[in-house]
């Protein structure tokens, strides 16, 4: 024990970064506790909302007409009881032909209408849905609605599929009761996925990548909001959208339509004031230049005769003197002598 108790007194002072290590591994501890435990009450709480809206969509009351009449007491007398038997035995048979034509009819109406709110909800959602998919902007702020390794997102992609697979070709079309029930709980399924996706992703953002590919989209973001604005010039758009399409290269997947949304909004036109200055300029040439007087015609014979210039006389020759080389020009008296 001896060394042991040595041991202590020498290195008492370990106990306080002991004491330090201990107390952060237990807070990390107790708060990926806590975050299990709120994405299970999440998940639990999407559960919940999804089964009470199929709960709601399937509990709907059925018409009146599918309804069985609601009967009073019966009467006390034998004969009050039979006649009123034999009277709505009666008004059954006579009406019978006339409450199925108004039942089939009335069911007609009830399921076009049935169809017609569920095809606005339908692409209601897929218009909401589709806000995420073609703007590049809300794929990089919220990358997890385009992820379909996310569970969410996978269920909601599931169920879309379903809700496209069940859907009739319009609201006129000859469906039974069943295949609008059917129907509507896909509706039912596809809107409460959508909503939790959307809450999910709007929650983790960009959580699950690291930090180099942060960053990656941060540059992407800002390097779009360059590629789309009108105020730069085309070349500084078209090198902005080379840069971002190389940042998203690997960490987010473009679909076609969102691609062509994107080059359509990065090839703007130019402002108005630009287009017409540059329609003014190309039309100052095609005016037509003012007319210029007539010039005086150069020809000679069209020129009056005292305008004729005057020949001048040729110069006269100016002798050279000789050099011996020539004949020689001199007098016969310079030649005696």
């Amino acid at each position: 024990m001896e060394p042991f108790f040595t041991f202590l007194g020498s290195y008492w002072w370990l106990a306080f970064p002991l004491f330090g290590v201990l107390a952060s591994v237990g807070g990390a501890w107790e708060r990926s506790a806590r975050r299990r435990h709120k994405r299970r009450l999440e998940v639990l709480h999407a559960k919940a909302e999804l089964k009470a809206a199929q709960a709601a969509a399937r509990g709907k009351g059925a018409p009146a007409a599918a309804l069985p009449p609601m009967t009073g007491p019966t009467a006390t007398t034998p004969g009050a009881a039979e006649a009123g038997a034999a009277g709505r035995a009666g008004a059954a048979s006579e009406s019978s032909a006339s409450d199925s034509t108004e039942a089939s009819t009335e069911t007609g109406g009830t399921h076009a209408e049935q169809l017609e709110r569920l095809f606005a909800l339908h692409d209601a959602v897929t218009a909401r849905w589709l806000d995420y998919e073609l703007d590049v902007a809300k794929m990089i702020a919220f990358p997890a609605m385009s992820d379909g390794r996310q569970p969410l997102t996978a269920a909601f992609l599931r169920a879309k599929r379903i809700a496209d697979g069940v859907r009739p070709a319009s609201a006129k079309a000859k469906v039974t009761r069943d295949q609008v029930t059917e129907y509507r709980n896909a509706v039912a399924d596809y809107e409460v996925s959508f909503d939790v996706a959307e809450r999910e992703a709007r929650r983790i953002r960009d959580s699950s990548f690291s930090e180099v590919e942060r960053k990656r989209l941060s540059t992407a973001k800002q390097l779009l909001t360059v590629a789309i604005d009108q105020a730069a010039t085309p070349a500084e758009r078209q090198v902005a959208y080379r840069r971002v399409r190389e940042e998203l290269d690997g960490l987010l997947l473009l679909s076609d339509d969102a691609i062509e949304v994107l080059e359509k909004k990065v090839m703007l036109e130019l402002p108005a004031d630009a287009k017409g200055g540059a329609d003014a300029a190309t039309a100052a040439p095609t005016k037509p230049a003012p007319a210029k007087p007539a010039a005086a015609p150069s020809s000679p014979a069209a020129e009056p005769p005292s305008a004729k210039p005057k020949p001048q006389p040729a110069p006269w020759p100016v002798p050279k003197r000789s050099n011996g080389d020539g004949p020689d020009r001199s007098s016969p008296s310079q030649r005696r002598r």
